[in-house]
């Protein structure tokens, strides 16, 4: 079994839901530091445009979360888990007119997750 490089709380997956039930399908960009820091930004599917630079990481609760390749190679090593507070970041993100935003916590890998890592997928643009 593969060591899942995202979570996601039970509380954001809440989140998630109700989004979904308003928007579709979404997805996961983790932002690179612009305008709201370093904050996972949640769209519907096909408002935000991946590059070829972008990764996948995977899938929380059905979404998929990407990042940029150069910013993952920071990141590699640390496991994220999405959650979500109250609050209004300054971003675009379709959480914040529900006066919540979502965040990302990390850890590092122990040595036995880092060995059994699930591989990040190359985006196709």
């Amino acid at each position: 079994m593969s060591t899942p490089r995202v979570l996601i709380t039970d509380e954001a997956a809440a989140v998630i839901d109700q989004l979904r039930e308003t928007h579709g399908p979404l997805m996961f960009h983790q932002s690179g530091g612009c305008c709201d820091g370093s904050s996972p930004m949640c769209y519907a599917e096909g408002d935000f445009r991946l590059g070829r630079s972008d990764v996948k990481l995977g899938e929380v609760h059905g979404v998929p979360f990407y990042m940029e390749k150069s910013q993952f190679e920071y990141w590699k090593h640390t496991q994220l888990t999405v959650g979500v507070k109250p609050g209004r970041g300054s971003s675009f993100s379709i959480e914040i007119p529900l006066g919540l935003r979502f965040l990302i916590d990390s850890r590092l890998y122990t040595e036995e997750e880092a060995e059994a890592l699930a591989p990040v997928e190359r985006v196709d643009a």
